[in-house]
């Protein structure tokens, strides 16, 4: 008896990491289709750069996105090499689409602005311009809070009097935590949390960010999924 206990721990141990992929592959299965409900969020789409590639975006209207934040330009000389093209195909779609520039902390917010400005065309039908802050590897600047809520009013005013309405904040949260935009800035939120409603910020978010993992006919890999509040 006592020789066949190992055996017998061995085939357990191998069931139970066999249980173990089996729940792991049906969570990620999940995870892929996954969206907080409809009866609570009606509206919900997503937001793309040119890291998702050539976009159908029939099928994304189709599959269920309502909306699309769709990525214009980054910093001071970086511009999506796909925005024209997500710009003018989601447009003619039917998705209702609006732009967003990633601030970096290295450089100057009105350069930024005008790199933004330069890319987007001002159209009456767009949703509302987002603004990106988040940290990034590439760039180690911590400047003061004070001179950072100066540099991110210049550039909502830019980009406001470019786009005739008000801006919208996407943040992470450490980011929010490191300066506390939020109770600076009063501007419409937008905040990321995977699955569960965000819980920071000063004042109730108007985007959640939901998903990074969600699949959608029309876009080659998972993309981010996002709701509005009702």
């Amino acid at each position: 008896m006592a020789a066949r206990t190992p055996a017998l721990l061995i085939k357990r141990i191998m069931f139970a990491l066999a249980a173990l992929a089996i729940a792991a592959v049906l969570l990620w299965v999940f995870a892929m289709r996954w969206t907080p409900s409809r009866a609570t969020y009606p509206l919900q789409g997503i937001d793309v750069s040119a890291a998702q590639g050539e976009i159908d975006w029939r099928k994304v209207r189709a599959d269920g996105a309502d909306f699309a934040y769709v990525k214009a330009s980054e910093g001071t000389d970086i511009r999506d090499t796909r925005f024209a093209e997500n710009w003018q195909t989601a447009r003619e779609a039917g998705v209702r689409r609006g732009a967003s520039h990633s601030f970096t902390l290295c450089r100057l917010a009105r350069d930024q602005a005008t790199n933004f400005i330069a890319t987007v065309p001002r159209e009456a039908n767009m949703l509302p311009a987002a603004l990106n802050l988040g940290f990034d590897d590439t760039c180690p600047a911590r400047p003061d809070r004070k001179v950072l809520l100066t540099e991110i009013a210049l550039f909502i005013e830019m980009v406001e009097a470019h786009t005739g309405k008000a801006m919208i904040i996407y943040m992470t949260k450490d980011f929010e935590d490191a300066y506390q935009i939020s109770s600076a800035v009063d501007r419409s939120l937008w905040l990321r949390r995977l699955f569960f409603a965000p819980n920071y910020g000063s004042h109730p978010w108007v985007i959640w960010q939901a998903s990074n993992q969600r699949r959608i006919d029309g876009v080659n890999g998972p993309v981010n999924w996002n709701v509005v509040q009702p």
